[in-house]
């Protein structure tokens, strides 16, 4: 591409191009392809391979990565005068973002093979391109590594809080679907046991309409930090509902389930929740029914059923009791 005078007065306020004397505007833009794009194109998507530098002439081009909740992010905008893609030309890394142009835009692009013949040609003026060059991505870096860590949490952040209960931190009603299915069919394949607990607080909405729901989602929180005494690593919890909760045991057989189950009964039952200004020490107990696999279903529908009717078993029997399904 030759360079005409209004090109020339272009480069020159270009910052990648700042410390070049004046007749080594002429020589670089040379090295230039000039490129035009519609509104809305996209010039590369993260994660592509690429191996070309980018100088904006004119108009608006936004950069933006994928979070972890699958949306987009814009970290970066760039204007007449700003270059960006450097990374893949001078390190073959793939594309780290997404970069889109949001209105008619003129751009300037430089191949990595045009930068290496222009090392052979014109040292001197690649030394003094890499230089600039790599000052402003450093800088760049240190401006954008705090948002990207800072929406990588948000993303990690968001992912929690789509599978677990707000007010205690269990697992909710959502996760637990796909879990119990997914602890089912991973147990039928390896024919391992595994044991299904439902659970349900006693007469806990007595104690929301005495002392109010703020009250019981302490207590519902002082509850489920008994429960986890007691559960073992890649065991799940999850609330179902209000008051109701359900715990998967892979790898447990019924026996075993059994002796979680009344150590959390007994667990629970013992430990109240101290008294505060709105209320006294309060208590609540458990009802417990399970089921296992292979040992009463090899149907997790069945399973569920068998688990729930135990469940319902110790309330009829006088609550604060665990019962297997028979």
């Amino acid at each position: 591409m030759k360079g005409s005078k209004e090109l020339v007065a272009f480069l020159k306020e270009v910052i990648v191009l700042e410390d070049l004397e004046q007749g080594e505007y002429s020589q670089i833009a040379e090295y230039l392809t000039k490129l035009s794009f519609n509104k809305g194109a996209t010039l590369f998507k993260q994660g592509d391979k690429g191996n070309e530098l980018y100088i904006v002439r004119r108009g608006h081009v936004a950069s933006s990565i994928k979070t972890a909740a699958g949306d987009e992010k814009v970290i970066a905008e760039f204007g007449a005068g700003d270059f960006f893609g450097e990374m893949s030309m001078i390190d073959d890394a793939p594309r780290s973002a997404t970069c889109r142009v949001d209105q008619g835009t003129d751009l300037l692009r430089m191949k990595k093979e045009d930068f290496f013949k222009m090392m052979k040609s014109s040292p001197h003026i690649a030394i003094k391109v890499m230089y600039k060059m790599l000052n402003t991505t450093t800088h760049r870096l240190k401006t954008t590594s705090g948002f990207i860590a800072e929406m990588v949490r948000w993303g990690n952040e968001a992912s929690r809080r789509a599978i677990t209960d707000e007010v205690t931190g269990a697992y909710n009603r959502r996760y637990l679907d796909n879990a119990i299915k997914d602890c089912f069919l991973s147990s039928r394949t390896s024919r391992k046991a595994f044991s299904l607990v439902m659970m349900d607080l006693d007469y806990f909405r007595n104690i929301n309409e005495a002392y109010t729901h703020e009250v019981g989602n302490k207590l519902l929180c002082h509850v489920v930090a008994a429960f986890k005494t007691h559960l073992r690593k890649g065991d799940i919890l999850a609330r179902y509902g209000g008051d109701e909760f359900t715990i998967l045991l892979p790898e447990t057989s019924l026996k075993e389930a059994y002796e979680i189950a009344e150590a959390i009964r007994r667990e629970v039952e013992s430990n109240a929740m101290k008294g505060g200004k709105k209320h006294p020490a309060l208590h609540v107990t458990t009802s417990q029914g399970i089921a296992a696999y292979p040992e009463n279903a090899e149907d997790l529908e069945l399973l569920k059923n068998l688990a729930d009717r135990a469940l319902y078993k110790a309330k009829e029997n006088g609550r604060n009791k665990v019962m297997t399904a028979s």
